[in-house]
């Protein structure tokens, strides 16, 4: 068969049938006849073609051990937040993107350590509790926490004025469920721009601010484990966050506290900041294998 703009689609697709594991074979024919139908209705010129691949490659050249562009490039296509809509659950903390910085391991903390090993700023408590969706406690629940600093950065993207770990901590609730530790308040930030996504936002008149927010990973046995963040009420950006992760479910009161009796509990002094979030994971689905 001759390939031409008729039988192009299907020649691709047809070189697919072979493919063994099924998913896979969906998977690359359905990314072929999107793909095609995308070149049709756009046409683009060798030229341009050219540049879409040089582009590609350049994402990829940038990844390193600290940074992965192609993450950013699906966050700011708004890719990773429909994945994360599409397999999100009806119960439960609603999930969010995991973001380009999660690309070093948390070091373990106690609960009501600090994460801020800078010192710098007032002090704010971040606690809540992990919870099941009929409102049980879940004890020793896993918490992977992540935050920038004050002035919007993160260590990996300061490894000469950030210890590495600043920000960042490993934490499993208590036998209540509950969780808390001490930080800073997070700032609005740009996604890194020194990049081809950076290039790809400035064409397009595009801002790259993100709101303030801090992450979390949430994980308990016989439970769904869940991405999310809290992200800081009334900042700027919450209406229009560069990779869209926004939900209003998880905007949280970042509040001035003057109890003296929360601060000494808590091992700070007072006033201080605090922001109470609890997270709901929902049940693990067991499929039911017959024969």
């Amino acid at each position: 068969m001759d390939f031409t703009v008729e039988t192009a689609t299907e020649a691709v697709v047809d070189s697919f049938r072979s493919t063994e594991d099924p998913r896979l074979r969906e998977v690359l024919m359905s990314l072929t006849r999107h793909l095609h139908a995308f070149v049709r209705d756009v046409g683009p010129t060798p030229g341009e073609w050219e540049a879409a691949i040089d582009f590609l490659t350049a994402v990829g050249q940038k990844c390193d051990d600290t940074r992965q562009e192609f993450v950013l490039l699906s966050d700011v296509l708004g890719v990773s937040m429909l994945v994360e809509t599409l397999n999100g659950v009806e119960e439960g903390t609603e999930s969010t993107v995991l973001g380009p910085f999660h690309m070093t391991e948390s070091p373990r903390r106690d609960l009501g350590d600090s994460i801020d090993l800078l010192g710098t700023g007032r002090p704010c408590v971040v606690s809540g509790r992990v919870l099941a969706t009929d409102g049980t406690p879940l004890p020793g629940a896993e918490l992977d926490v992540w935050q920038c600093d004050e002035e919007g950065l993160y260590d990996v993207q300061q490894p000469d004025v950030q210890p590495p770990g600043n920000g960042r901590g490993l934490f499993r609730t208590d036998d209540e469920g509950r969780f808390w530790f001490r930080t800073v308040v997070p700032s609005p930030y740009p996604i890194p721009t020194d990049g081809p996504v950076g290039t790809l936002l400035r064409v397009t008149g595009r801002h790259p601010f993100r709101p303030a927010h801090v992450h979390f990973i949430a994980r308990a046995e016989g439970h769904r484990p869940v991405t999310t963040h809290t992200f800081v009420a009334d900042g700027p950006y919450l209406d229009s966050d560069a990779v869209f992760a926004v939900k209003q479910g998880l905007i949280t009161d970042f509040a001035e506290s003057r109890d003296e009796r929360a601060a000494e509990r808590f091992g700070v002094t007072a006033p201080f900041t605090h922001a109470g979030f609890d997270i709901v994971l929902a049940p693990e689905v067991t499929v039911n294998c017959r024969e």
